[in-house]
């Protein structure tokens, strides 16, 4: 039986302090001749602690083997080799084969490297990657990791899915972050971004090209399983999922909202982008500043694409989307807005003189609940209560009454929807006060008369007097069943309570 490493050191403690091979053994309970074969390894220059290899069946086969393993560059299997040297009188087992071509591959893979370290520059490869991020609401989230490769600068955004618009807006948010554009931006082969392989070559996506063009970058894409291209934001992913993804590992609880996992990307970037990186061993903001100087500028707007779907706006000042209306701010009518979802909410952007600019941002809604907001109507107050017409004369009587002030406005208004009788000589009446009186006084009267309610034929007279014995006004108290002129019949309830006791 072979010796472990730690007998064998025992063996060896023993035979140096003896030096004879039969007290060694006794020391170390085994037999003399094992002691003395170990011994001579040793003095011999040898290593006592390889096992010595025997003789096998399949070493006659192994040289074919060998062969057939550099022939398919590592890619034979076990069991076809056990098929080819069975049929060549190889009469072992298949488990023997398998391990001798485990081992054969070992070797073969040792000497054919097909990389090297990958030593990026600064201001030359921006790696870009998903991560599937935690549930909300339990609606399944997307993380786009972005991983400036020289100063290991990180950005993590969330986004609900990884199509073409969100992809083009997420680098263009990634690339504003930074605060340049690099070189090439290196990515996977997604449908987004290669649209086939002809001859194991990828065909980029038009819009990639274009989205490339824009910002003055070139797009790549990865070579499959190869870690240079890949290992550094396949890193990025992995350390962003285990700092935000809620697991038993790190007791991070459920988030409640997107604005919550928004909030927690952010917390995430500024810190690890904070911390010293153990290769560089310096903070990635720190190199970031340092490499900006080989970043190019970016353009003042982003790629189209990455503002989101366009629209057109109907001449209601509002926009279809997702089969929801959203009311637009006036002054975009007949223009075409682009629409994009960010987190819960739906952003619109339109081009306006200063540039591509938000012009509004509302909440998500479902169909059949359009989002119209009041502030965009300003010419329709109310909303979509009853709408009262404007006053506008067509005699000159009712010119000569409503040039009295806003107080014949509001009287006449409120005089029709109280169905009042006799309007218009009571309109008349009043432009004769206004001419005895003073307009200012009467159309003050009018106004107390239309808050008031009393549109009878000598009210307005009355009021008149009144201002001017009194002053102006103070709370106006309408007659109804909750305030009557009636005198209060309180007194009565205290006759015969003087005896009743």
């Amino acid at each position: 039986m072979t010796k472990s490493d730690r007998e064998i050191m025992e063996i060896f403690e023993a035979y140096d302090l003896t030096r004879t091979a039969w007290s060694a053994a006794q020391l170390a309970d085994c037999d003399p001749k094992t002691v003395a074969r170990y011994a001579e390894i040793r003095d011999a220059g040898g290593n006592p602690l390889v096992k010595a290899s025997r003789p096998k069946a399949i070493d006659p086969y192994l040289e074919k083997i060998e062969e057939w393993v550099d022939r398919a560059k590592g890619k034979i299997r076990g069991d076809v080799v056990h098929r080819k040297i069975t049929a060549m009188g190889y009469r072992g087992s298949e488990r023997s084969t398998r391990r001798t071509v485990a081992d054969v591959k070992e070797a073969w893979h040792a000497g054919h490297r097909r990389y090297r370290p990958w030593v990026p520059e600064p201001g030359m490869w921006l790696q870009l990657d998903w991560g599937d991020g935690p549930l909300v609401r339990g609606r399944k989230t997307l993380l786009f990791c972005a991983w400036l490769a020289w100063s290991r600068f990180r950005v993590v955004i969330p986004v609900w899915d990884q199509q073409l618009g969100t992809l083009t807006w997420c680098i263009d948010q990634a690339l504003r972050a930074i605060g340049g554009a690099p070189t090439y931006l290196l990515t996977d082969n997604a449908k987004t971004v290669t649209v086939e392989h002809v001859a194991g070559i990828p065909v980029r996506h038009p819009e990639m090209i274009a989205l490339g063009r824009h910002y003055g970058c070139k797009v790549e894409t990865c070579v499959p399983y190869d870690p240079e291209s890949k290992g550094g934001v396949e890193a990025t992913v992995k350390i962003a999922k285990a700092g935000l993804v809620p697991a038993d590992a790190n007791l991070r609880p459920a988030y409640g909202s997107f604005g919550e996992l928004q909030e927690a990307c952010a917390e995430f970037c500024a810190r690890v982008n904070d911390r010293v990186h153990r290769e560089t061993a310096e903070a990635p903001q720190g190199r970031l500043a340092a490499e900006k100087e080989m970043l190019h500028p970016l353009p003042d707007e982003p790629y189209a694409l990455a503002l989101g779907e366009e629209r057109l706006v109907a001449d209601d000042q509002t926009i279809r989307f997702g089969s929801v209306r959203y009311s637009t701010p006036p002054g975009h009518w007949g223009t075409r807005v682009w629409c994009r979802v960010a987190g819960e909410e739906l952003v619109i952007t339109a081009r306006t003189a200063a540039g591509a600019a938000e012009i509004a941002r509302r909440r998500l809604s479902v169909p059949g609940s359009p989002v119209i907001c009041d502030e965009h109507y300003p010419d329709h107050p109310g909303g979509n209560g009853p709408r009262q017409p404007e006053p506008k004369p067509r005699t000159e009587a009712e010119a000569a009454f409503l040039a009295i002030g806003e107080g014949a406005h509001r009287w006449l208004t409120e005089a029709a929807a109280a169905g009042a009788s006799r309007i218009r000589s009571k309109m008349a009446r009043a432009v004769e006060l206004a001419a005895v009186a003073g307009e200012a006084r009467t159309d003050a009267a009018l106004g107390l008369a239309a808050v008031a309610g009393r549109f009878a034929g000598g009210d307005l007279a009355s009021i008149i007097d009144h201002l001017d014995a009194e002053g102006p006004a103070g709370d106006v108290v309408i007659a109804d069943e909750a305030h009557s002129a009636q005198p209060g019949t309180s007194a009565w309830s205290r006759l015969g309570t003087r005896g009743g006791a």
